[in-house]
């Protein structure tokens, strides 16, 4: 057996638990980290070749392995901008030079340019909402992303484009009976507007309606036709909606063309009166705070109750996450043996929901790591003692010529 042998085995021994130490250490410190995921220290043999008559001591090699797929449990806060993933998945964010990272770290904080940036400074990314289709994902890439922002969303005022007004009209009265409703409207600054809408029975079965705008006179709807069938159900216009013109100059506003459906109005032996009046736009709103849901659609809330959707937030997978390359910040990159990176959103298949309000807390287990902490420290001890040893054995072989 060779002492010098004995000797690198025991170096090899401590070098080993002090490596285990490094990831004790910085789980611990760690541990109140958000979305801080915990390093583990593997060890493997290293045999050197035996004869039968020598041994030859080897050593031990180590391996850092991260628990990236591991859930943490969740902290729940009083901002709506804090963000958990409940399930698989990685926020995207991205640095000051422009290079998007991985991160389960959710603690957002909006900036004074309405950007969200998490507590290392990486600012979150995403989609721009659109409610008549779902983002359109690159999906091993991160090109169509965009900052998520809301530096846009300060008072905001919102013009009436459409609505709906369904009244019954009395059967019994006699040709020119005239009845009058009144509709609020919102014009492009968020001054709301009184719609006047005057019915006017020409003959059986037959009416016109005509529109303005009393304050300024302006004219929406002239002599349109409405006709009903025996029973008293309205088959003209088809289909049932008028289209009320556009006024270009209202004080300096503008109100667009409103398409204003009637369906439902009716011709029946019962007294006039509105079945349904209602109008799209809001009046200037400040806002109040900000909503996201659990498929990660970031919504503006307003004063007046409007919830008004401008982004979605992305998320991104890889086939094996334990193997992604750890960077400072909390964050994540891809690696050779993590597998491609699939883009998606929460909800859709392969992701997890998104809490908001919530943080994802460190999958540290500090009673496990100050255990593990003991036995590397004895274990560094007794490898100590086996170089001392060795030392000791090799002092007495010098000594042998004296």
């Amino acid at each position: 057996m060779s002492l010098y042998g004995t000797m690198r085995t025991g170096v090899s021994g401590m070098n080993a638990q002090a490596n285990r130490l490094g990831t004790v250490a910085d789980n611990i410190a760690n541990s109140s980290t958000v979305g801080y995921k915990k390093s583990s220290t593997q060890f493997s043999s290293m045999i050197l070749p035996s004869s039968a008559g020598q041994y030859n001591s080897g050593g031990v090699e180590t391996d850092v392995r991260y628990s990236i797929s591991s859930q943490g449990t969740f902290s729940y806060t009083t901002s709506s901008t804090d963000l958990a993933i409940n399930g698989d998945g990685f926020f995207i964010v991205s640095g000051e030079d422009g290079v998007e990272y991985l991160t389960r770290a959710g603690a957002f904080t909006l900036q004074d340019d309405g950007s969200l940036q998490n507590s290392a400074g990486y600012t979150l990314m995403g989609y721009e909402y659109d409610s008549a289709a779902d983002p359109t994902i690159v999906v091993n890439g991160f090109d169509g992303l965009t900052e998520v922002n809301l530096s846009g969303s300060g008072i905001s005022a919102v013009a009436s484009t459409s609505g709906a007004l369904s009244v019954n009209l009395p059967n019994f009265e006699a040709d020119g009976y005239v009845k009058t409703t009144s509709l609020k409207v919102f014009d492009s600054q968020g001054t709301s507007r009184l719609v006047e809408f005057t019915y006017t029975k020409d003959s059986d079965n037959n009416w016109t309606v005509d529109a303005v705008i009393p304050e300024t006179g302006d004219v929406l709807l002239a002599g349109a036709a409405m006709e009903f069938d025996s029973d008293g159900n309205l088959i003209n216009p088809d289909p049932a909606e008028f289209v009320l013109d556009p006024v270009a100059d209202i004080d300096g506003a503008t109100i667009p063309a409103i398409t204003l459906s009637a369906a439902g109005t009716t011709q029946l032996a019962s007294e006039f009166s509105v079945q349904n009046g209602k109008v799209d736009g809001n009046a200037a709103s400040k806002v109040k705070g900000y909503e996201i849901d659990d498929t990660g659609v970031v919504s503006v809330a307003y004063e007046n109750g409007d919830l008004v959707p401008t982004f979605r937030v992305a998320l991104a997978s890889v086939q094996s996450p334990d193997n992604l390359n750890p960077v400072a910040g909390n964050l994540y990159t891809q690696s050779n043996d993590s597998g491609v990176v699939v883009m998606g959103y929460a909800g859709s298949s392969g992701f997890g929901s998104i809490i908001s309000g919530a943080l994802e807390d460190s999958n540290v287990d500090v009673a496990e790591e100050l255990t593990a902490m003991i036995e590397s420290q004895r274990n560094y001890t007794a490898n100590s003692k086996v170089f001392q040893t060795g030392s000791e054995l090799m002092e007495v072989l010098v000594n042998l010529k004296r």
